[in-house]
C-alpha cells in the first residue's frame, strides 16, 4: 500500500467502505451532483437493534490498498454504486459488461453492488433488478436514498453473517491465517502445526473479529477481542498485527470518549433507519455508548443474556493517557517494517488529532514529526503536495501555526517543481496565500500599522517575493504590483538600502505595464485584497492647514450685538460650555477659506529611500465641499530629512470642508493615504470652514518698491510696499492703481492710515487723500482699475533741538537759541556742551549734525468687500507698505520776535540753516526770497499780524480733554493748534533750483510759549480816532490850528472775563528827535473839558468808547501820550493788554492846510 489517506481518523475504523465511481461516461456534475445525495446516507439504525452502521463514501480508491482489507478491514471495499448514463437499448448490453468489470475489481472484498443508470427507458427499464436502478434523468431521481439504504441493510446483512462466522469457536477447525501482501511469500514453507503458529493464526483472526465487531456496532465486543488480539500477538511477537490490534483498541476508545469524532471538520452525519416506524423508539441516538462487558459475558449475537454478570464493563476501554501509549507502541511496531509506512503514517495522523482533541500540543508535535520521516518510497508530486498540505492543516490543529505555514510553503513549492512539465502556479499562489496567518502576514496594510511588528521579517519578505513571482507567472501583473507594493510598504524598515533599490525597479517595471490602483482586487476562491497606500513613500510627519495670505484671509464684521449674545448660558463661566469649545477648537481650526482661492495645506515630509524619490500627482483629499485639487509633482533627495511640501487646491463652493488625507503617485502606484489611519501623523486640525467667494485687489504704485521689510507693531502683514526719499516738508504725490484680479464685483472699499515704528513727531498731515474720487469709479468689476492719488508729505520738527539755548528775555523780546556771537553768549546755557560750535562754518563736523536721514514707515489699509461674501458680512484688508527716508532741507536755529510801528502787528525773526548740500532759496508771505548756500544761515524778518487765537474753534481732542480736566494736556494742545494757525499764516517754502524740489519750512514745532504770546493780538483792543481817523503805525492825522478836534478812545474786550473800571489820562507831548520829549505844552495844546477818562466795566464781546476834543494853538507835530492808573482792576490784568497805538497829530496853519 502506497497511497496512505491523509483525511483519516480514529473512527473510521467503524465505517464501511463503499465505492461510488462511474461507469463509461458521465458528466462531472452530474455524477458529484448524485454523489451528494448518495453521501448522505452515512449513519443507518439497524433494524430490530440499538447498533447503528456508519458508511465511508470515497469516488476513487487505489485496488493496492484494498488488498489490506484483511490488516484492517475498513480497508476493504465492501461496497460499490456505479453510476452510469445510457441513453438507448443498444449501450445497455455494453453498459452492463463495463459494470461487472468494475466489480472484478474489488470483486474479492465486495459484499455488495449497485448499478444507477440515468436515460435509459423502455422494457429493460422495466424489468424489476435488485442490483440496477433506473432513473429517466438526473433530477428525476427521488428514489435514490431509499436505493441507497436497502444497499446498506445488504451490506450489514453480510458484514453480520461474516462476523457470526468468525467469532464462532469451532474448535477442531484450522483457523485461517490472515496475511498482508508483503507477507504472503514470508510463510511459505512454515510448520503449520507448531503452537507459535496457531498463536499467530490466532491472535491475527481475534483481531480480525474485533474490527468486524466494530464495524457492526459492537462497540464491547471489538474492545474485547482486541485485547485479546494484543495478548495473543504479542506473544508470538507478531508485530505489525500487535500493532494493528493496538491502533483497534485506541480507534475503539477513542470512539467511546469522543462520541463527536476527531476529525478537523466532523461531518454532519444524517442518521437514517431501515426499521418499522413502530420501531422508531428504539433507535441508537447518535454518539450513545454501548456498555463494556468481560470476555466471558459474549455470545453469538453480542447481547449478554444476563446482565448481571456486566462486572467492570469499563476496564476494556483505554483512558484518554492510555490510548497515546498506546498509538506510541502502535507506531513503533509500525515503524519495523518498511512496507507499512502508510499504515505507520495515518496511525500519527489519527494520534495526533486525538491529541489535538486533549490539547496535547507538544506530544502532537513529536508524532507530527516521526510522520515526516516516515518514508513512502517513490512518491508523485500530487502525492507530496497531499503530504505537505495535510501536515500543515496538522500543525495548524495543535496550535503551530508557524510549522503549518512552514509546510503548506513547502507544498506551494512543489506545485511548481521543475520536474512538473506543467506548473501549478495558480494552485502555488492559492498554498502561499494560506501561509501568510502563519508568519503573522496579512493582506491588509493597517494590520502592520498598530504595535510593534510580528514574526520574522526575512521570512515575510521571502514570502511576499514568492507571492510576486507566483503572481506575475500566472499573468496577473495587477496582484504582482499589489504584493510588491504590500512588500515596500510594510517591511521597509527591514530592506537594506540594496534591496530598496531592487524592489522599487521591480515595481516601477511592472507598473509600466499595469499601474498600481487603489481597487479591491477579488481572486476566484472569493479572497480580497485591500489595496495598499504607500503612505511610507514619502513618509508624513506633519499636516498643517496654512491660512490664506494675509491679504487675502477673510474677516468677519464685528456685530457686538451678535458675540454677546452668543454665549447661550446665563453664567459668566460654565466648564461644561469651555469644555465643549475646548473639543471643537481641537476639529475645527479658527482661520478660514474662501470659494474660488487657491488654499494650501503643508506637509513635512521626508525620503526614506537612499536615492532620489519622484512623487507625481500629489495632491488632496478632501470631503465636505466640491474641491479642485491642482496636483504637484516634487524630487526629494535621498534620506532628505523632514522637507516641507505644500499642496494646494480651490474649493469650488462654500461650506465645512475636511482635509482627509493625500494622494500621491510613486513608482507608477496611486495611493490614497488617508490621516486617519496615520496615527503617527500631527496635525493643527483637519476642518475649516470655506466662506463665499469674494473679490481680490491688486495694487500697484508709482513709486518703487521698497527694499526694506515693514514689520507693523500690531501684527499686520504688508503685502506691497513702496519706498521715496524726501526732503523734510516736501509733497510727493502717489499714483495708486487697484485692479479687481478676482471674479466677483468689487463693491465697497475704506481707506485707512498709520504710522509704525515712528519716534519722531509728525507736523501735519502726512498722508491724504481724496476718497469721494475713488469711490466715484466704483462698484468695480472684474478685471477693471480704480486710480487714485495719495499725498505724501513728511514735515518733522524744523527746530535745531540739539543746540537750543535757554531761553532769554531782551528788552521785552523773547529770544531762542542765540548765536555764539551773541552779545549774551555768557548768559546762555547749552544743552550739549559737545555740540556748542554747529554754528562755525569753519567746523567740519556742521553738515554732519544736520545731514543725517531720518525714516518714516506707514501703511496704508484697504478693507474692500463685495460678491457673495459681502452678503454673509465677510471683507478683506490689504495693506501698502510705504517706507520714506527724510533728509534734513532747512533748520529754524533761532526765533525770536521785535514789536512793529502796530500794536496789531509784530516781526517774527527767524535764524533759518540751509543743512542740505544745493543751493536753496526761502520765501514767505510778502517776504523776498532769501538766497542760502549749503551750509549757511541766514536771518530772515517777516512782518505778520498778530493772532486773534481766541477766535480759533475749539477741536474734538481739546473738547474731549475737557472732560477729563486735564489741564496740562489742554494747554498743550492749545499751543499747538495756535502753532498751526501761525504756520498757515507764514506759508514759508524752501526751494532747491538745481533738483527741480521745493518744499513748506513748519514752524510749528519751532515757537515757544513766550514767542506765541508775543504773535498774539492783546484781548483787549484799544482803537484811537483823531478827528475821526484811526490812528497806528505811522499814521499822521493833520488838523487845523484852532479847531477843535475830535479824540475818541474804544475799547473793546475780547477777553472771556469782564474788565474795567479804567482811568485814562490824556498828555500831549512834542518830540524833538532828540531824545528830549516836551511834556509842557499848555499853551500850545488844550483839552476842551477833563484830561482824564473814566471806562466803566465792560463785558466780554462788548465795547466802550471814550470822547474828548483837542484844541491846537499853534502849528507842529503833536503826540498824545495815554496811559493808565495804576490802581487794583489794571494790576490784575497782563501789561500787555493796555497797548494803544501811538497818536501822531500835525497841527497846520489854515494858508499851510490849503497847501497841501
Amino acid at each position: 500500500m502506497s497511497v496512505p489517506d491523509y483525511m483519516q481518523c480514529a473512527e473510521d475504523h467503524q465505517s464501511l467502505l463503499v465505492i461510488v465511481q462511474p461507469v463509461g461516461i458521465v458528466p462531472e456534475e452530474q455524477f458529484f451532483k448524485i454523489y451528494k445525495k448518495i453521501a448522505v446516507a452515512n449513519q443507518i439504525n439497524l433494524r430490530d437493534s440499538q447498533r447503528v452502521l456508519y458508511i465511508r463514501y470515497r469516488h476513487h480508491y487505489p485496488p493496492e490498498n484494498n488488498e489490506w482489507g484483511d490488516f484492517q478491514t475498513h480497508r476493504k471495499v465492501v461496497g460499490l454504486i456505479a453510476i452510469t448514463q445510457c441513453c438507448n437499448t443498444k449501450d445497455w448490453p455494453q453498459t452492463s459488461e463495463k459494470f461487472h468489470l468494475q466489480k472484478e475489481i474489488y470483486g474479492s472484498t465486495l459484499y455488495d453492488s449497485r448499478l444507477f443508470v440515468f436515460g435509459l427507458q423502455g422494457e429493460i427499464a422495466e424489468q424489476p433488478r435488485t442490483d440496477v436502478a433506473f432513473y429517466s434523468s438526473y433530477d428525476e431521481c427521488e428514489t435514490i436514498e431509499k436505493k441507497v439504504e436497502d444497499f446498506i441493510e445488504s451490506l450489514f446483512i453480510v458484514l453480520e453473517s461474516k462476523r457470526l462466522d468468525r467469532a464462532t469457536d469451532k474448535s477442531g477447525d484450522k483457523i485461517q491465517l490472515l496475511c498482508v501482501p508483503f507477507e504472503k511469500k514470508d510463510f511459505v514453507g512454515l510448520d503449520t502445526d507448531s503452537r507459535h503458529y496457531k498463536k499467530r493464526c490466532q491472535g491475527r483472526m481475534r483481531k480480525h473479529v474485533g474490527d468486524l465487531c466494530l464495524q457492526a456496532g459492537m462497540l464491547q465486543d471489538a474492545l474485547v477481542h482486541y485485547h485479546m488480539a494484543v495478548e495473543l500477538l504479542r506473544s508470538v511477537n507478531d508485530f505489525l498485527w500487535l500493532g494493528a490490534a493496538l491502533e483497534g483498541l485506541c480507534s475503539s476508545s477513542v470512539i467511546y470518549h469522543y462520541p463527536s469524532g476527531t476529525g478537523s471538520k466532523p461531518s454532519i452525519r444524517r442518521a437514517s433507519s431501515v426499521c418499522l416506524p413502530s420501531e422508531a423508539g428504539k433507535r441508537h441516538r447518535h454518539g450513545a455508548q454501548e456498555v463494556l462487558i468481560d470476555p466471558g459475558a459474549l455470545t453469538t449475537n453480542g447481547i449478554s443474556a444476563d446482565t448481571s454478570t456486566e462486572i467492570g464493563r469499563a476496564k476494556n476501554c483505554l483512558s484518554p493517557e492510555d490510548i497515546i501509549d498506546k498509538y506510541k507502541e502502535a507506531i513503533t511496531y509500525f515503524g519495523k517494517y518498511k512496507n507499512a509506512g502508510v499504515i505507520e503514517l495515518e496511525a500519527c495522523v489519527k494520534a495526533v488529532r486525538v491529541l489535538a482533541i486533549q490539547k496535547r500540543s507538544m506530544e502532537a508535535s513529536e508524532f507530527l514529526q516521526n510522520a515526516v520521516y516516515i518514508n513512502l518510497g517513490q512518491l508523485s508530486e500530487e502525492e507530496k503536495i497531499q503530504r505537505y498540505s495535510i501536515l500543515s492543516e496538522l500543525y495548524d490543529l495543535i496550535g503551530f501555526h508557524r510549522k503549518a505555514a512552514f509546510f503548506k510553503r513547502v507544498a506551494a513549492m512543489q506545485c511548481v517543481t521543475p520536474s512538473i512539465a506543467d506548473p501549478g502556479w495558480r494552485a502555488c499562489y492559492k498554498l502561499l496565500l494560506e501561509t501568510l496567518p502563519g508568519y503573522s502576514l496579512s493582506l491588509d496594510p493597517q494590520d502592520f500599522s498598530k504595535g510593534a511588528h510580528k514574526g520574522w521579517p526575512a521570512v515575510q519578505m521571502r514570502l511576499l517575493h514568492e507571492l510576486v513571482y507566483a503572481s506575475r507567472r500566472m499573468g496577473n501583473p495587477a496582484l504582482a504590483v499589489r504584493h510588491l507594493s504590500f512588500l515596500l510598504q510594510t517591511m521597509l524598515d527591514f530592506l537594506s538600502d540594496q534591496e530598496k533599490k531592487e524592489v522599487s525597479q521591480s515595481l516601477e517595471n511592472y507598473t509600466t505595464k499595469c499601474p498600481g490602483t487603489m481597487e479591491i482586487i477579488t481572486l476566484p476562491d472569493g479572497v480580497t485584497l485591500p489595496p495598499v497606500p504607500l503612505t511610507k513613500l514619502p513618509i508624513v510627519r506633519s499636516v498643517m492647514l496654512l491660512s490664506l495670505p494675509p491679504n487675502l484671509r477673510p474677516l468677519k464684521i464685528k456685530n457686538t450685538r451678535s458675540q454677546n449674545m452668543s454665549s447661550k448660558s446665563p453664567f459668566i463661566y460654565s466648564p461644561i460650555i469651555a469644555h465643549n469649545r475646548g473639543e471643537e477648537r481641537s476639529k475645527k481650526i479658527d482661520f478660514q477659506w474662501v470659494q474660488g482661492d487657491v488654499c494650501e495645506v503643508q506637509l513635512m515630509v521626508y525620503n526614506p529611500m537612499p536615492f532620489e524619490l519622484r512623487v507625481e500627482n500629489m495632491g488632496l483629499l478632501v470631503t465636505g465641499v466640491e474641491f479642485e485639487s491642482l496636483p504637484a509633482a516634487l524630487s526629494l533627495p535621498a534620506e532628505s530629512g523632514l522637507y516641507p511640501v505644500t499642496l494646494v487646491g480651490v474649493p469650488c463652493t462654500a461650506g465645512q470642508i475636511s482635509v482627509n488625507g493625500y494622494q500621491t503617485s510613486v513608482f507608477g502606484v496611486y495611493s490614497d493615504c488617508l490621516l486617519e489611519s496615520l496615527p503617527a501623523v500631527k496635525t493643527n486640525g483637519c476642518t475649516v470652514e470655506v466662506v463665499p467667494a469674494l473679490p481680490r485687489l491688486q495694487i500697484t504704485t508709482s513709486l518703487p518698491r521698497s527694499a526694506h521689510t515693514l514689520l507693523p507693531s500690531s501684527g499686520d502683514e504688508v503685502s506691497s510696499s513702496a519706498s521715496v526719499h524726501l526732503f523734510n516738508g516736501e509733497l510727493q504725490q502717489l499714483t495708486i492703481k487697484l485692479e479687481n484680479i478676482g471674479t466677483e464685483l468689487l463693491e465697497t472699499l475704506e481707506i485707512s492710515a498709520k504710522t509704525i515704528n515712528n519716534k519722531e513727531k509728525l507736523y501735519g498731515d502726512f498722508l491724504s487723500w481724496n476718497l469721494e474720487e475713488l469711490l466715484a469709479q466704483f462698484p468695480l468689476e472684474s478685471g477693471k482699475i480704480a486710480v487714485f492719488t495719495v499725498n505724501i508729505q513728511v514735515k518733522l520738527d524744523f527746530s535745531c533741538q540739539e543746540n537750543l539755548l535757554q531761553d532769554l528775555n531782551d528788552d521785552g523780546i523773547s529770544i531762542a537759541g542765540l548765536p555764539l556771537s551773541s552779545p549774551f553768549r555768557q548768559n546762555g546755557k547749552l544743552r550739549s556742551e559737545s555740540k556748542s560750535t554747529i554754528f562755525n562754518s569753519a567746523d567740519t563736523n556742521s553738515k554732519s549734525e544736520y545731514s543725517h536721514i531720518k525714516t518714516l514707515e506707514a501703511v496704508l489699509n484697504f478693507k474692500y468687500s463685495g460678491g457673495p461674501g459681502h452678503i454673509d458680512g465677510y471683507y478683506r484688508n490689504l495693506s501698502l507698505g510705504l517706507h520714506v527716508d527724510v533728509e534734513p532741507s532747512v533748520f529754524f536755529t533761532r526765533v525770536s520776535t521785535l514789536p512793529a510801528t502796530s500794536t496789531r502787528q509784530c516781526h517774527l525773526l527767524l535764524d533759518v540753516f540751509n543743512s542740505t548740500e544745493h543751493e536753496l532759496t526761502i520765501s514767505a508771505k510778502n517776504n523776498e526770497d532769501l538766497i542760502l548756500h549749503a551750509g549757511e544761515c541766514q536771518r530772515m524778518a517777516i512782518q505778520v499780524d498778530k493772532f486773534n487765537f481766541e477766535t480759533l474753534p475749539v477741536s474734538n481732542k481739546i473738547g474731549k480733554m475737557l472732560c477729563t480736566e486735564n489741564l496740562k494736556q489742554i494747554e498743550e494742545e492749545r499751543s499747538h493748534a495756535q502753532a498751526v494757525e501761525i504756520n498757515n499764516k507764514l506759508n514759508i517754502y524752501w526751494k532747491i533750483p538745481s533738483l527741480n524740489r521745493e518744499g513748506e519750512a513748519s514752524v510749528e514745532g519751532v515757537l515757544n510759549q513766550l514767542v506765541q504770546e508775543h504773535l498774539q493780538l492783546a484781548p483787549l483792543q484799544w482803537d484811537v480816532f483823531v478827528a475821526g481817523k484811526p490812528c497806528d503805525c505811522d499814521v499822521v492825522v493833520e488838523c487845523q490850528v484852532g479847531d477843535p478836534t475830535s479824540l475818541e478812545v474804544k475799547l473793546t474786550n475780547q477777553s472771556k472775563r469782564t474788565v474795567g473800571p479804567f482811568a485814562l489820562t490824556v498828555i500831549p507831548y512834542q518830540d524833538y528827535q532828540n531824545g528830549v520829549h516836551n511834556n509842557d505844552l499848555g499853551n500850545a495844546v488844550t483839552l476842551i473839558g477833563s484830561n482824564t477818562f473814566y471806562i466803566d466795566s465792560v463785558k466780554p464781546t462788548e465795547d466802550f468808547v471814550c470822547s474828548g476834543t483837542l484844541l491846537f494853538l499853534y502849528a507842529g507835530d503833536y503826540y498824545l501820550n495815554i496811559k493808565f492808573h495804576d490802581d487794583n482792576s489794571s494790576r490784575e490784568l497782563p501789561l500787555s493788554w493796555f497797548c494803544l497805538p501811538s497818536v501822531h497829530v500835525r497841527a497846520m496853519d489854515p494858508a499851510q492846510h490849503t497847501m497841501f
